[in-house]
């Protein structure tokens, strides 16, 4: 899909016009254009960006192949720019790349998917025309600024998500903890790297290194510089988070160890005068005939094992006792 607005003072003049009305108003000095491409097809973008503006080659290359990097080119007649939209969605991170070419009269901007920050252009045009449309590198700064606010919805999720892990934690609930864990870590890693790429961009446009854009516009993109500083804040702090809920998952499950460590020692512990008892006794008791093996005993087997099983109990108890005096169970 092609959508075209012609611009006057920021005033909508036109929309949707003919690609030889394009190449004719490029020429016009108080006129500016607006050309979004969504989803074209290869012919479609050829004859916009080849035939009526006529843009480098190598910046259309970048343009029709997916570009995983932003980056940021001049050329003779405009600014070559590839940043990233972002969605999470399925507990995962989904870039759209938008490429801008921002000339003095014109701005082009070439996406294949759809994307919010286009619509809330567009509302905004509708609203107030003449607060945004002044001027192309004005334009792209709205563009850009509605881009960075959808990426608040994406950090809200990947929060969710990492709250709902740190109360299973909690709960005990955490039988797939690590796949989870790592899924986050992974999630939480891509989002660094693209905030940070991007911040790259932003901060050669922020310092004026292109002449395209105006000086008196670069405190605004210092601005949007700053939002992507505070995102890679964020991302930075969720990095802490995960790797604390990593320690308390390591530290729950070590507590746990201890607690069963801890009822073992002391079921051995009870258990060791009966191993003793048993193992001096249990080779001299015969059930038949009921006197002590190998001796002459007025004792049948019934007050043998009662004088065991009394010692045993007798010397359990104090094993006992002695222990929760020392408060180790």
């Amino acid at each position: 899909m092609i959508r075209s607005f012609v611009f006057r003072n920021g005033k909508r003049l036109e929309q949707d016009v003919t690609e030889d009305t394009l190449r004719l108003l490029l020429y016009e000095e108080d006129v500016h254009l607006w050309v979004d491409l969504e989803a074209p097809t290869e012919e479609e973008s050829r004859r916009i960006l080849e035939g009526v503006f006529q843009f480098h080659p190598l910046a259309i290359e970048d343009s029709l192949a997916v570009t995983e990097l932003p980056k940021a080119d001049e050329y003779e007649n405009c600014l070559f720019l590839v940043i990233h939209a972002v969605d999470y969605t399925s507990h995962e991170f989904k870039t759209t790349e938008m490429d801008f070419f921002i000339g003095r009269n014109f701005l082009v901007t070439f996406h294949r998917d759809p994307l919010r920050s286009v619509q809330s252009t567009l509302h905004r045009i509708a609203t107030n025309s003449v607060g945004v449309a002044r001027a192309p590198d004005r334009l792209a700064y709205t563009l850009l600024e509605f881009l960075l606010e959808n990426y608040t919805p994406a950090l809200d999720d990947l929060s969710n998500d990492m709250l709902s892990l740190e109360h299973d934690v909690l709960q005990a609930r955490e039988a797939d903890f690590f796949n989870r864990f790592l899924q986050l870590k992974q999630e939480v890693r891509r989002l660094r790297q693209i905030v940070a790429r991007q911040l790259e961009v932003l901060s050669r446009i922020a310092h004026g290194e292109f002449r395209i854009v105006r000086s008196h516009l670069l405190p605004y993109y210092r601005d949007l510089q700053d939002r992507l500083v505070r995102l890679q804040d964020t991302a930075d702090n969720y990095r802490d988070s995960l790797n604390g809920l990593m320690q308390i998952h390591l530290s729950l499950q070590q507590a746990q160890v201890n607690q069963v460590i801890k009822v073992l020692t002391v079921l051995a512990t009870l258990a060791l005068p009966i191993v003793a008892v048993t193992s001096f006794y249990g080779m001299n008791i015969n059930h038949f005939p009921p006197t002590f093996e190998g001796r002459d005993s007025t004792w049948g087997w019934v007050p043998a094992y009662l004088y065991i099983f009394g010692l045993t109990g007798l010397l359990m108890g104090l094993t006992f006792w002695y222990l929760k005096r020392k408060k180790w169970t």
